[in-house]
């Protein structure tokens, strides 16, 4: 049986920074998918905008500097770089938002 007492790991609840983090993540890795969908990447950029603006208010000073680096990837031409480069950025934002949401940082 399992100890009552241990620590369970899970996701901590979803606020609105962690549901953008999230969706762009979800778009970033869709574009392995369609690389040229231009309506994506419209969607990914804004997406960066609203995480930097939401991560400024709850005073997050990484995550406007990691939007701010993937902002060039959103608007380059399709490459696999480029949207490994967006995966990976996302992933980066959305492990910050779980470290801060579980009180690491």
């Amino acid at each position: 049986m399992s100890d009552p007492n241990a620590r369970r790991s899970r996701a901590p609840l979803m606020d609105a920074l962690g549901k953008l983090c999230a969706d762009g993540k979800e778009l970033a890795e869709y574009l392995w998918q369609v690389p040229d969908d231009a309506g994506v990447r419209q969607k990914i950029f804004v997406l960066l905008e609203q995480i930097a603006a939401e991560g400024t208010k709850q005073g997050r000073k990484e995550m406007p500097r990691i939007c701010a680096e993937l902002i060039p990837a959103a608007k380059a031409t399709p490459s696999p770089q480029q949207v490994d480069l967006l995966v990976n950025g996302f992933d980066r934002l959305y492990q910050l938002w779980q470290a801060a949401k579980s009180g690491l940082l």
